[in-house]
């Protein structure tokens, strides 16, 4: 009798970034902790989020989030958050959006309408579980 050899290939999420960014290494090993320490979902799919690599993480446009969002949810966007200049200025809702990542006229965009441009660190402290916030990633294939 043979031995049956099994070929396929064993698939597997990344442990830790290939990145040298210390601000984002810091953010890791808060949300390995958080992830070990809470039942939340949110924040192992933040961490494995946080882990890939820069073209996993495509950016988002405020014009997207300002579809989805709403006044009492947090956006949280592991990637950065770019302006969009065909959204009227005057349509845009005031919204706290969670990011790695602004470009100056899309952080300009949201501070003037009113809204809330917060970082990783600030998110863990103020919802450790994800509670009401809204998991928003960009579209790679774009």
């Amino acid at each position: 009798m043979g031995i049956d050899l099994d070929h396929r290939k064993k698939r597997s999420h990344r442990t830790e970034t290939q990145s040298e960014d210390p601000y984002l290494r810091l953010l890791i090993k808060l949300y390995e902790f958080l992830a070990r320490r809470t039942d939340s979902a949110f924040n192992q799919t933040v961490l494995k989020r946080l882990q890939m690599s820069k073209t996993n993480r495509p950016p988002v446009s405020v014009s997207k989030i300002a579809r989805l969002g709403s006044k009492d949810l947090i956006v949280v966007v592991v990637g950065t958050v770019t302006d969009d200049e065909r959204y009227h200025p005057e349509n845009f809702p005031a919204l706290s959006i969670c990011a790695l990542r602004f470009t100056k006229s899309a952080r300009s965009r949201i501070v003037n309408a009113g809204g809330r441009c917060i970082t990783f660190d600030q998110l863990a402290m103020e919802r450790p579980t994800g509670t009401k916030t809204l998991l928003v990633r960009g579209k790679k294939k774009c």
